[in-house]
């Protein structure tokens, strides 16, 4: 039977999102132009930031995107902010952005290498515990010159292939055989027992290299789009900001490893599994078919791709350009030296980058209602009015928090801006505001482990191919995160309130670290400093600037 078209229109309205879902946005838009009228733009921009923070946590329903950008259109047409507002805010980040759109891509020409690397893990290794750990530490460091999104992608290209593999064999077919791992239809008996186990294996391993996404992300400007931003705000380059969050990453990067320890050891929270012998010599069968197949071409690019990792880690650390320049830089070398010619092949690149990009945009416009209506001001000003040690932890802990049930990047964004504009406004010294962005950039990286919402690269991993294949479900990563979730959170604020402002007043008196100024800040706000003030343009001023 055919639908009409009304019916049609609700049908293809939100797509497959289920219709009490759709049914809640609709609300939404209907509700606030009259919650404006009737309660003024200060409680309708408070509705609206719950109402996005919604659609963030019921990502797996409906990618944000959609509705999320429907509530900001409907926030600059009824004018809780303006286009200007929301244009000056993409300006500000244009380096996150590129950052999102060019390194991702770079990085999807150097997966055959990433790949590699983590197949010769997985093989070559055969204690568990060391194998967790070596994937946890692996992508920990992938992900501090990378990116935490574009490393989990490989982790689960990897798992995929290898679950593949098994499956074929599971099912009595060849390694060169098509056939639908999605289902065990065809899966012998005898088989059944070791799928399970490697489904465990699996799992596990994921886990941890997931969460070493995370613990390698916080370290560096480049691992997590929001490191960018503050970095940005803050005039850190990539060595400064390693050492300025140090303190604070490095304890929490080895008591996170020391729980992969603990975690494999006991078998606690769903770890623990160890690979089947019947899976481990298939994996072999199959690699040492992948050696005898790979071609002088192959190894050829192999070898390129590790010298342009080389050159993107050099790029790096010696800021040779802005991130996403260099990210460019690495699309170029890459396609270039591997025989990458095609439009349409590097067209796929872009594939993974670019809808985070585009819902990035649209926190912008959310984060315009935020500056143009002052929400944060009160909340802002109760934390600056704590003194030393206990402001910065709060603002770990209210980052923290805010990132366990929304996205990180969003939380950041807010954040940061309302600092900086507490040192323009001479609330707070330039030291307190490299302290708090410190707490914001640990609090919005560290505790968002501990749920799918509040980190990309989790999310992306819990709606990818992989998830169903080996029952990783979103109950189910909530508890094999909740370990990491508390050693990680508990060690980052004990090192916010016992070593960090010790610490970073002895790199700055080594010389280790510059001593920046409230000046500084103003003018790369694109402010005019005059006397103890900044001068800001209109239009910065009206956002919050």
């Amino acid at each position: 039977m055919s639908r009409s078209i009304p019916s049609a229109f609700i049908a293809n309205f939100l797509g497959n999102a289920p219709a009490w879902y759709k049914i809640t946005i609709l609300l939404f838009l209907l509700v606030n132009p009259m919650l404006l009228a009737v309660a003024g733009p200060y409680i309708t921009g408070w509705v609206l930031i719950l109402e996005f923070i919604f659609t963030l946590a019921m990502a797996l329903k409906c990618y944000p995107l959609l509705p999320g950008g429907l509530l900001a259109i409907e926030a600059v047409l009824i004018g809780l902010t303006s286009h200007a507002t929301v244009l000056h805010e993409i300006v500000n980040a244009l380096e996150v952005i590129l950052l999102l759109i060019f390194m991702v891509a770079g990085i999807y020409f150097m997966k055959s290498l990433l790949l590699f690397i983590f197949t010769k893990l997985l093989l070559g290794v055969r204690s568990k515990v060391l194998l967790s750990v070596m994937f946890c530490f692996v992508a920990a460091f992938l992900s501090a010159f990378l990116d935490a999104l574009t490393v989990t992608a490989v982790v689960i290209a990897v798992g995929v292939g290898f679950y593949g593999i098994f499956h074929k064999v599971a099912s009595g077919k060849k390694f060169t055989s098509d056939h639908d791992h999605g289902t065990d239809d065809e899966v012998h008996e005898l088989h059944r027992e070791d799928l399970d186990a490697f489904r465990a294996f699996l799992r596990s391993l994921i886990m941890h290299a997931a969460v070493g996404t995370a613990l390698g992300g916080v370290c560096t400007l480049v691992g997590e789009p929001q490191n960018l931003l503050i970095a940005e705000k803050a005039k850190w380059e990539f060595i400064e900001f390693f050492l300025r969050m140090a303190p604070v990453t490095i304890p929490v990067l080895i008591c996170g490893l020391s729980t992969t320890v603990i975690l494999e050891l006991t078998g606690w929270f769903g770890y623990g599994h160890k690979l089947p012998e019947k899976v481990r010599t298939v994996m072999e069968e199959y690699a040492e078919y992948e050696n005898e197949q790979r071609t002088n071409r192959d190894k050829a690019a192999l070898i390129a791709q590790a010298l342009t990792g080389v050159w993107l880690i050099i790029a790096l650390a010696f800021h040779f350009a802005p991130v996403g320049l260099i990210g460019l830089s690495v699309i170029i070398f890459a396609t270039a030296l591997c025989g990458v010619t095609e439009e349409h092949q590097i067209g796929h690149a872009f594939e993974e980058a670019l809808p985070f990009t585009a819902l990035l945009t649209v926190f912008f416009a959310i984060v315009g209602v935020i500056a143009d209506q002052h929400l944060f001001k009160p909340i802002t000003d109760a934390v600056l009015a704590l003194d030393g040690n206990t402001q910065i932890a709060m603002f770990y802990i209210a980052n923290g928090v805010l990132s366990m049930i929304s996205d990180n990047v969003f939380v950041a964004t807010v954040y940061i801006n309302e600092v900086a504009k507490a040192v323009l406004d001479g609330t707070i010294s330039r030291d307190t505001f490299d302290m708090l962005a410190v707490a914001i950039n640990t609090g919005t990286n560290i505790p968002s482990v501990a749920t799918p919402n509040g980190q990309a690269a989790f999310l992306f991993l819990l709606t990818s191919a992989i998830a169903p294949l080996v029952r990783l479900s979103y109950v189910k990563m909530v508890i094999m995160a909740f370990p990491y979730t508390i050693v990680m959170s508990t060690v980052g604020l004990i090192m916010v309130l016992t070593s960090l402002q010790t610490a970073t007043h002895a790199m700055e008196d080594s010389g280790l670290i510059k001593h920046h100024t409230a000046e500084q800040l103003c003018l790369s706000l694109g402010g005019d400093w005059k006397g103890e003030s900044c001068l800001l343009e209109e239009s910065q001023s009206k956002s919050g600037h």
